[in-house]
């Protein structure tokens, strides 16, 4: 896939992660993240993301990266296309980023760099290292330490044709518009910030009617349900389901740090399809916290 063919992807449908299966010893169990990408094929997701943030590529070491990847592009290859995550200081990124095409993923998506601020300038040089180290599309993660502005960005789609994509999980409205508009349809543009289906009205009102699902891992159903509605343009569904899930959900959600990814490995544990516990330094929902969750998602129906 060229990453053109990439960008036409990726600025349609519902994208998601799929969570990482760990066993009770906390290693990689290949045979159940097999069996949850099979699960969720028939929901048509358009494009997912293997070993991104919800799937924990921070507590991966390269060998397990390599077998993350290599899971799932055998399980979904000729179906969907699959984006592996990236991340790290730039040296350690590259080997990320090739090993990735190594093994013939369709594209990369970006994470942000580890700790430390730096400078626009200290960012582009990053980013176009890494870009210029692969042929397939990449997409350029906006979050945490990694906030470009739109000279930055102008900069990188002159350097780099095959950054083709910008994920926002920063929210900043002022500063989105003004990329959108500097850049206009150089990139495909993707909302990101977690529970994505709050803010997807906003994103689509700027000009990004597409984003990331962490739901779609547990509720795929309810996921492709309001992502449909807000495709068609139907605010009842969507503030329906807004009302009655997604907002107790992230009051949910927020009653501990690093949730966003934890309370998402809780949901797929009662839906059935458990990927067994987060690794430290994140923790578990409480029992109590599942029971909520637990009474939130059996209001929703079959999945």
């Amino acid at each position: 896939m060229s990453p053109q063919e990439l960008q036409r992807v990726l600025q349609a449908g519902l994208l998601s992660f799929p969570l990482t299966d760990f066993d009770a010893d906390l290693r990689f169990a290949p045979t159940p993240y097999a069996e949850r990408l099979e699960w969720l094929q028939p929901y048509g997701a358009s494009a997912l993301f293997a070993a991104g943030g919800t799937g924990e590529f921070f507590s991966l070491e390269p060998a397990e990266f390599s077998q993350v990847v290599q899971v799932a592009l055998d399980t979904c290859r000729g179906r969907t296309p699959i984006l592996a995550g990236a991340g790290a200081g730039t040296t350690l990124a590259i080997r990320y980023a090739q090993e990735a095409e190594r093994l013939g993923a369709q594209g990369l998506l970006l994470l942000p760099h580890y700790l430390t601020e730096a400078s626009q300038e200290g960012l582009v040089a990053h980013v176009e290292a890494v870009c210029r180290s692969v042929r397939f599309g990449v997409v350029v993660y906006n979050r945490g330490a990694c906030r470009l502005t739109p000279a930055s960005l102008l900069q990188l789609a002159d350097r780099c044709p095959n950054l083709i994509g910008f994920k926002d999980g920063v929210g900043d409205i002022e500063k989105f518009v003004a990329i959108r508009q500097t850049l206009g349809d150089r990139f495909a543009y993707l909302g990101g910030l977690p529970t994505a289906e709050v803010f997807a009205g906003a994103y689509k009102a700027m000009g990004c009617p597409v984003y990331s699902s962490a739901v779609f891992n547990f509720i795929p159903k309810t996921a492709m349900d309001f992502y449909n509605a807000h495709a068609a343009g139907d605010d009842e569904t969507c503030n329906r389901l807004i009302r009655d899930f997604f907002l107790p959900y992230i009051a949910l959600r927020n009653q501990g740090e690093g949730y966003a990814v934890s309370i998402v490995k809780a949901g797929a544990t009662i839906a059935g399809h458990s990927a067994g516990p987060v690794r430290p330094p994140l923790s578990d929902l409480t029992a109590a916290e599942v029971e909520q969750l637990r009474a939130l998602v059996a209001k929703l129906g079959p999945q």
